[in-house]
């Protein structure tokens, strides 16, 4: 059985709360879907999501990847050859990890369809629930208070509080967020587990002064993450050899050779594993072993995405494991789809559908959702 199309869809879907970070504020998730198509009609489903000031792609870009390059590598292979299909996908283009991740991704999503099992499987396990953090979106202590107790009353465990954004008139950054983390500790109560994104936010001597400040005041924090800019590695090491918090790399980890040298330096703790940077699910099982070799500790994360990228992260969680609880909530976020099926949340759990593959189905209500018009590419 042979792919007989490879198409792109731009969707628009708006979120329910904005994403603050120190990096963006998104109202929006703006992505590439990309289907693969067998000769029986069959679809499989990925997604590249457009994140300037990560990724530096854009759904225009991912788009005429897609439709210049991986579209003809991809068109009348065997569609149960995944990993040949793959490398080709890999081989494809420099650089443009989220849409080598979102054809990697439908890939395994159609041999999933295809053998009648979920996209768990097919990568080796046999969970269907995943527990995930929640995102505390950048705030002043009061929006931050107020977000901490009622993702708790939730379920919420834990919480994942953006800081390293300084706001209006605020001139001490760092004692800015110390006061938010108190807020939202006095909220969350002694039980949550709180830990910091900073998204590349903090200068080195700023992340320390944070960090021990916070530790100082008896906050408990679990883990920071992406504390000071992603070429920094020096600076992520000094960090990391000045306070007793474990750090996380996260913008600073694409792939291998990022992570290796991490480990070479004792840069951070941990690795936060995201498929859009490292492109697929194959590269990021490799990430994951990798850092398991070094005992350095690891999480999957997603950009923001639909419940297809997030839906195929969870899928790797299931399937290979993490030793801290992962940051999968991007799709919780969303006040719409343009897709039916997938994943759901139960309370701090992602719920991956017992279905073939990712279980998702394009909707009829897409207009009613307001989503944009997507547009079709299908290859020769």
């Amino acid at each position: 059985m042979t792919i007989a199309a490879v198409r792109t869809h731009r969707v628009s879907v708006p979120l329910h709360t904005p994403f603050v970070t120190a990096l963006r504020t998104a109202t929006t998730v703006e992505s590439l879907l990309v289907e693969v198509v067998d000769a029986d009609g069959r679809s499989g489903f990925g997604e590249a999501p457009q994140v300037w000031k990560v990724t530096g792609e854009s759904v225009a870009g991912a788009a005429a990847c897609v439709e210049q390059l991986i579209a003809p590598a991809l068109t009348g292979r065997d569609a149960d050859d995944v990993a040949g299909s793959a490398r080709l996908v890999r081989a494809a283009a420099a650089g443009n990890h989220g849409v080598k991740a979102a054809a990697d991704t439908a890939l395994h999503d159609l041999a999933a369809r295809r053998l009648g099992i979920p996209l768990v499987r097919l990568l080796g396990g046999t969970r269907l629930r995943v527990p995930t953090d929640v995102t505390l979106p950048a705030g002043d202590p009061d929006t931050l208070g107020a977000a901490a107790r009622a993702r708790t009353a939730e379920g919420f465990r834990v919480l994942k509080v953006k800081v390293g954004k300084a706001g209006p008139g605020e001139r001490d950054a760092v004692a800015a967020d110390i006061a938010r983390i108190r807020r939202v500790r006095a909220e969350a109560g002694p039980d949550a587990l709180i830990r910091l994104d900073a998204n590349q936010g903090w200068t080195p001597r700023q992340a320390v002064r944070a960090i021990r400040g916070m530790q100082d005041a008896g906050l408990s924090i679990e883990l920071v993450e992406q504390p000071v800019p992603a070429p920094d590695l020096d600076g992520l090491a000094w960090v990391s050899d000045r306070v007793d918090v474990p750090i996380l790399a996260d913008e600073a980890v694409f792939g291998v050779r990022d992570l290796t040298e991490v480990i070479r330096r004792r840069a951070a703790d941990m690795v936060n594993v995201k498929l859009a940077k490292c492109g697929g699910l194959g590269p990021a099982r490799t990430l994951l072993e990798l850092a398991a070799a070094h005992d350095v500790g690891t999480m999957v994360g997603s950009m923001m995405e639909t419940e297809v990228g997030v839906g195929a992260a969870a899928s790797l969680v299931a399937a290979c494991g993490t030793t801290v609880v992962s940051d999968l909530d991007a799709a919780w976020f969303l006040a719409g789809s343009p897709l039916t099926g997938g994943l759901r949340y139960d309370g701090a759990e992602v719920v991956l559908p017992d279905a073939p593959g990712l279980g998702v189905a394009w909707s009829g209500a897409i207009a009613a959702t307001r989503h944009r018009a997507m547009s079709l590419k299908e290859a020769p």
